[in-house]
């Protein structure tokens, strides 16, 4: 199934409380039971005004889906084309 990074952009994220996180996680996965199995969340990335979403969908239609009504920005939805690291280069 394709890969998807989301940028989302959401100043002072990276201040958000661990609760503040926790509820934000619970959102997700609500509306994600409710759009069925056909997309799934892998993991995220908080920084300071952003977090960045890895997701699993078989488009970015989905996606936006669920950012929608889940109330969550989606300013950037790129599919994952490839993933290097460094033993790319071996």
């Amino acid at each position: 199934m394709p890969q998807f990074v989301i940028e989302r952009e959401m100043p002072g994220a990276g201040s958000l409380s661990p609760q503040e996180l926790k509820e934000a996680s619970l959102q997700s996965c609500k509306v994600l039971r409710d759009l069925g199995p056909e997309i799934q969340w892998v993991h995220s990335y908080v920084t300071d005004n952003k977090i960045y979403c890895i997701y699993r969908a078989p488009d970015d239609r989905l996606i936006r889906t669920h950012a929608e009504t889940a109330g969550f920005p989606a300013n950037s939805v790129s599919q994952i084309r490839a993933t290097i690291d460094p033993t790319t280069a071996e």
